[in-house]
């Protein structure tokens, strides 16, 4: 298949009209008519990734985090960007990313962490104008949970180590808002939503002290976001059956949680 033939078929999930201003999905490295036979899935891009991809013979690396997000302004091998864009030149590999126009689109990364925790009766935390589409989502559990529960299954779910939340109430919890990655800037629509719980991969440290009520919980941003691979994946697969399709082996979260020996 032809790159522009792939790159049609990962924005029919991922429309890039729905990506946000400041973000910058899309073909980030390659060439349109260049011939693409296998494909490397992945959250980030990194210089390991790129290795694997070349150990794995795939002509096209698609991530769900961009590698260039501010144009640069020279490439030499200053910043990993640089040496990423050298070496996928270099080693003939394409770079695409499906980011917020992703995030953003009916069936993704938020309808898969809404699946994940069985919720019902979606809806948009901050839809976009005109579309079936928007910003993080809110959804009610089957039943409700107490709070220590239910963080103790997202834990679970989604094998996080450490957990980082609010302070913990006995309450119920039934209407759960969430988005994937950076969520804080949705924080008021959850409120206003009338949220028992909002999960986000990141907040900030002040949004603690204006939760109005509501159970803050952090995933850890990658955390929150490994199923876009799946996503991806699936989608290429289904669409695309002589592509040869793989998801990267490595975990490219490079914040770790550790409880360190005392010296």
């Amino acid at each position: 298949m032809k790159l522009k033939e792939v790159i049609a078929v990962l924005e029919r999930l991922a429309p890039l009209r729905l990506q946000d201003e400041w973000d910058n999905s899309g073909l980030q490295v390659g060439f349109p008519d260049a011939e693409i036979r296998s494909v490397l899935v992945c959250l980030d891009v990194t210089e390991e990734v790129l290795d694997e991809a070349v150990l794995k013979h795939c002509d096209l690396v698609v991530s769900h985090h961009p590698l260039l997000f501010k144009p640069l302004r020279q490439v030499s091998d200053t910043t990993y960007q640089q040496r990423c864009v050298v070496k996928a030149l270099s080693d003939g590999i394409s770079i695409y990313s499906a980011h917020t126009s992703l995030d953003n689109a009916p069936g993704g990364v938020n309808h898969r962490i809404a699946s994940l925790l069985g919720l019902q009766e979606l809806r948009w935390l901050s839809p976009k104008e005109g579309e079936d589409a928007g910003s993080g989502l809110v959804g009610e559990l089957p039943e409700a949970e107490p709070d220590a529960a239910f963080l103790g299954r997202v834990q679970r779910i989604f094998g996080v180590q450490c957990l980082q939340h609010s302070v913990l109430d006995g309450r119920s919890i039934r209407r759960v808002a969430l988005c994937g990655g950076a969520g804080a800037f949705l924080l008021r629509d959850a409120i206003q939503a009338g949220a028992d719980c909002f999960l986000s991969g990141e907040f900030h440290y002040h949004d603690y002290f204006e939760t109005r009520g509501v159970l803050l919980a952090e995933l850890g941003h990658y955390q929150s976001e490994q199923f876009t691979q799946d996503l991806l994946l699936d989608c290429l697969t289904g669409a695309c059956p002589a592509l040869h399709v793989v998801k990267t082996a490595l975990n490219t979260n490079p914040i770790r949680y550790e409880r360190l020996p005392e010296r």
